[in-house]
């Protein structure tokens, strides 16, 4: 995967990290962000889940994440995230 080269230095520059260091790090917070939307979905529904939250509340807090992430996804209906977890 490419990496931007002038976000590599400034990360070196801010933090103190090496070049490597920094390139890592840079990778992983795009590759983060990088995930597709309905892969997201389906992790955070599974998470919260996991941790007895019920889907109501759950299909609430996946919209709320989704419009904070760094390239927000599109508004979605409880519908359309109940579709993408359950087909």
């Amino acid at each position: 995967m490419p990496v931007d080269q002038i976000l590599v230095d400034h990360v070196v520059a801010s933090t103190g990290l090496t070049p490597g260091e920094a390139t890592r790090l840079v990778q992983d917070v795009v590759s983060f962000h990088a995930e597709p939307l309905e892969d997201f979905v389906r992790r955070r529904h599974q998470d919260l889940k996991t941790f007895g939250a019920k889907n109501p509340e759950i299909f609430a807090r996946i919209a709320e994440e989704l419009a904070e992430r760094v390239v927000a996804a599109p508004e979605l209906t409880e519908r359309q995230l109940r579709r993408i977890v359950y087909g």
